[in-house]
């Protein structure tokens, strides 16, 4: 059993935990949860896992989780290695899925979400989990937006990271034009939108656009959208919340590709 926190697979996993930088470099982020791990294992992603010493003399309800390697870990060390303030108990680090964008237009939906230096963790984890439920080909980000592996953003996803594919652009304004350049319309939500969300026909696929919660979508963006879009609001209300737009855009897009 581990009982110091200067143990070199604590001290790594604490990194793991607090730096995106380390995370990138070791192509390993940090899940926590039986349920989360489980998940890691299932797509053949879970490289170790480390359980609290109180959860290891309750029992595990998973064995298969313990197939790959595991530690069991003094409960105040295993705090430290926690990224909640109340641990699950049960930790585990995962070898980040990869994805390129050749993946997701070819996905015959041709469904995909853009997001335009989207900052918040949880946003991003409730946009793609919304995005596996509304049927979305993919999701891609521009390289300015919050790192998808950020502890939070995991913990939001809710499983959701193994099953969605993802691209960072580089340039997401040259993205944007690759897929009109494969013939998906790609429209953008602004406060001065030209048209209402439900008017365009998203039937035969579109790529919707989503800006920074604070700022919107960026001039450079906006200046390759096919269309602007926008969502009608009652009340005094300036905006709504980016997952909470996404969500309503998406389901829109799955509502008329059922009615296809």
């Amino acid at each position: 059993m581990i009982t110091s926190e200067s143990n070199t697979q604590v001290k790594e996993a604490v990194k793991l935990q607090k730096s995106a930088k380390e995370r990138k470099k070791q192509k390993l982020f940090v899940a926590e949860g039986q349920k989360l791990v489980k998940e890691a294992a299932l797509y053949g992603k879970l490289q170790k896992v480390y359980i609290a010493e109180s959860a290891w003399k309750k029992g595990i309800e998973e064995p298969s989780l313990l197939e790959c390697g595991y530690e069991v870990i003094a409960d105040r060390v295993f705090a430290s290695m926690s990224g909640t303030v109340t641990p699950q108990g049960v930790l585990g680090l995962v070898q980040m899925p990869s994805y390129g964008l050749g993946t997701i237009l070819g996905n015959p939906k041709k469904s995909i979400l853009l997001l335009d230096n989207l900052r918040d963790p949880g946003n991003l984890g409730t946009i793609m989990r919304t995005a596996e439920g509304a049927g979305m080909s993919g999701i891609i980000l521009s390289r300015e937006s919050v790192d998808l592996f950020n502890p939070k953003v995991v913990r939001s996803t809710m499983g959701a990271i193994f099953r969605m594919p993802f691209y960072y652009a580089e340039d997401l304004a040259e993205t944007i034009e690759t897929l009109k350049q494969n013939r998906i319309p790609v429209y953008g939500t602004m406060m001065q939108g030209s048209i209402v969300y439900d008017v365009p026909d998203y039937k035969k696929g579109a790529g919707i656009v989503i800006g920074n919660e604070a700022s919107g979508i960026s001039e450079t963006v906006a200046a390759h959208l096919t269309q602007t879009i926008y969502i009608p609001m009652e009340g005094n209300l300036e905006s709504l919340n980016a997952a909470i737009s996404a969500a309503i855009l998406m389901y829109e897009i799955a509502r008329q590709k059922r009615m296809d």
